[in-house]
């Protein structure tokens, strides 16, 4: 399964063109733009089973980094300070990993 069969390219497009300069990422921005916040919980349960690339059923850190890069290959890696904001930001019981609930609680929030 890919992101493109749940969401627009154009859209996939312009949320990572709206993101290209480095410290400017914002998680909830992204959601929006992408469609992604517009999607059912199941859509959005599909999209954390695609981000969550080694399969524990959690995104850690590591694999936030190249959250963009999972929507569209030639994006930027998210810079540190940006990793540790979007973790901060959907880490609701701070284990330093975002649960798949914590992840739909954040893209419809």
């Amino acid at each position: 399964m890919s992101l493109s069969s749940i969401l627009s390219a154009d859209a996939i497009d312009s949320a990572i063109k709206d993101c290209q300069a480095p410290d400017s990422f914002c998680p909830k921005k992204f959601f929006q733009l992408s469609g992604l916040s517009k999607k059912s919980a199941q859509d959005v349960k599909k999209v954390f089973g695609i981000l969550d690339n080694d399969g524990s059923g959690y995104i850690e850190e590591e694999e936030l980094k190249f959250f963009l890069q999972r929507f569209s290959p030639s994006a930027r890696v998210l810079t540190d300070k940006e990793t540790k904001c979007f973790m901060n930001a959907a880490d609701d019981d701070s284990d330093g990993r975002i649960g798949a609930d914590e992840f739909q609680a954040m893209v419809h929030s």
